[in-house]
């Protein structure tokens, strides 16, 4: 059957490929077994094959009609095997069946003649040529060289590349940025959201192979993924948690279960630059690795809420305000992790109490809310169909500067009109007077007696605070508001009047059943937040 590049590209378009190959040594290391692959993988939905050597190409041949692409493994003379080394191997290949010829274009694959043999390929076999390659200079080298089709079979398997352990959506959107040839996404797609990821990213199909055809990597991932989680349900019964508030610093030591088995509250040294604060929040973990030791408990992790945006990959500080002055770019978890001993894991303080509230208060069993801190400052961290909101570059959910009062007054973030100034702390204080009452409170305590000093206070916070809540539940339409902090707790009042205030600046507020509710987590929600995330940092390796 001799299929032109155009056939094949027509049935490939959009579809699945699968690669279906079996080491030496691997029970399944037979032409009849890997046929058997082949004809379920048709039947499943796959629109072509991928195989290794004549002998397998000719068993699948008779099993099934879709297009295969063939290559040849085989070692060289460095030690190390390349695939389809010699237009002989082509050949053989396409006499036994294969419509299509796939060859290493590396950088190693060319010193061996890749560039040379594809075109003789092409013009000798008559079948398109398909190149796989690591990186975009092999790609674009290929094409220059006549190549039909660019797979990303090799990326993360060469020497310049072998840092990348996991599938990379971007890399395929570069490739269709640069080549006119179509791009086949192959390597290190274990998952079909994965292959949806390539597709979305312009694949022009994706090859899947290990992870539809190897039982026993499968089996193997499986196993290793249990062993993981039985570890860790073994040993990892306690997190150390540290909230690095912008007054005071809370710590605890922190049960899988929510438990906190001790807890502490210090003053934070914010104004003393990110020397200080490093010092301090090092000290703190010290301490609470001290008090577990006593106690017989060994934390599994250390749990780090801050002030500030955060990487959690890397475990920095991407960008932090005035308030916590010097903060921006610094690396918590390695300071910390060299300080203490254990993997640490850091989060902004109001994505934080988020996963707190979804690990043990009353998000359980929610997919949508948003969770708004009131202290100090305003924060804010959102769950979006059961996942933390964390945004392109980890600055989503600043609902504190959302504007809400145009040339209003200035905010520490460098703009003006934010809600922060709105509704932290020191602005419940300025509506009741400041002379009045001595903190925020004392305004919610006189609230609470009747006094009309501070119920009128609250009055005017509410009025603001909802302008800035309304904006998140047009935006995202959540099933419930969670008030946490130190205005929100013992707030009744609060939430009545920001209640009252939402329904007429809402529309179909009835139809959207929101729930709107204070913590349960209370003044030590930071600290379950920050042992929580420590929880998921451990349960994810």
């Amino acid at each position: 059957m001799n299929r032109s590049v155009v056939d094949i590209c027509r049935q490939f378009q959009g579809n699945l490929i699968v690669s279906c190959q079996a080491p030496e040594g691997d029970p399944f290391r037979d032409s009849g077994s890997i046929a058997r692959f082949a004809r379920a993988a048709v039947e499943g939905g796959a629109v072509g094959i991928r195989a290794d050597g004549a002998e397998d190409v000719r068993a699948i041949r008779q099993a099934v009609r879709v297009p295969i692409i063939g290559i040849a493994k085989q070692p060289q003379s460095d030690g190390r095997t390349l695939i389809t080394p010699s237009f002989e191997a082509a050949r053989e290949l396409v006499g036994a069946g294969a419509d299509m010829i796939a060859l290493e274009c590396t950088c190693r694959g060319q010193r061996y003649g890749a560039l040379e043999r594809l075109w003789r390929i092409k013009s000798e076999l008559g079948v398109p040529v398909g190149a796989d390659i690591a990186t975009a200079e092999e790609a674009i080298a290929v094409e220059k060289a006549g190549a039909d089709l660019v797979l990303t079979t090799l990326r993360g398997y060469t020497h310049d590349t072998e840092h990348i352990k996991s599938f990379e959506p971007a890399f395929i959107a570069e490739l269709v940025r640069l080549l006119n040839v179509p791009v086949l996404a192959e390597g290190r797609i274990e998952t079909p959201e994965q292959a949806r990821q390539a597709l979305a990213a312009g694949a022009h199909a994706v090859v899947v192979g290990t992870a539809i055809t190897g039982p026993q990597e499968i089996a193997r991932r499986f196993a290793q993924t249990l062993a993981r989680q039985r570890t860790f349900a073994e040993t990892a019964r306690y997190f150390i948690g540290i909230d690095l508030g912008g007054t005071n610093t809370k710590s605890g030591i922190v049960s899988r279960e929510g438990d906190l088995a001790c807890e502490s509250a210090v003053p934070t040294p914010s104004r003393g630059g990110r020397d200080a604060l490093l010092s301090h929040l090092k000290e703190v973990a010290a301490r609470c690795a001290g008090l577990a030791r006593r106690a017989g408990i060994s934390p599994g992790a250390v749990g780090v809420a801050t002030a500030g945006w955060v990487d959690p990959d890397r475990g920095a500080v991407a960008y932090a305000t005035a308030n916590l002055p010097g903060w921006t770019g610094t690396r918590i978890a390695d300071e910390l992790e060299a300080a203490v001993g254990l993997p640490v894991a850091v989060e902004n303080d109001a994505n934080a109490l988020a996963v707190a509230e979804k690990h043990f208060g009353l998000a359980r069993e929610l997919k949508d809310f948003v969770c708004i801190t009131l202290g100090t400052g305003v924060g804010g961290g959102c769950y979006v169909g059961g996942r933390l909101n964390r945004g392109a570059h980890f600055f989503a959910n600043g609902l504190g500067h959302i504007n809400i009062q145009p040339d209003g007054l200035p905010c520490t973030c460098g703009q003006r009109g934010c809600l922060e100034v709105y509704a932290n702390a020191a602005a419940l204080l300025r509506y009741a007077g400041e002379t009045a009452f001595r903190s925020a409170e004392e305004v919610i305590s006189g609230a609470n007696s009747g006094n009309p000093v501070a119920q009128s206070a609250i009055r005017t916070y509410a009025s603001y605070l909802a302008r800035g809540c309304a904006s998140m539940i047009h935006l995202l339409d959540p099933e419930m508001l969670l008030l946490s902090g130190g205005i929100a707790q013992n707030n009744a009042y609060l939430l009545a009047r920001l209640e009252e205030e939402l329904s007429r600046l809402v529309p179909a507020w009835e139809a959207r059943h929101l729930l709107i509710r204070a913590s349960p987590l209370a003044y030590y929600g930071g600290v379950l937040g920050a042992a929580a995330v420590a929880l998921e940092k451990m349960s994810e390796l």
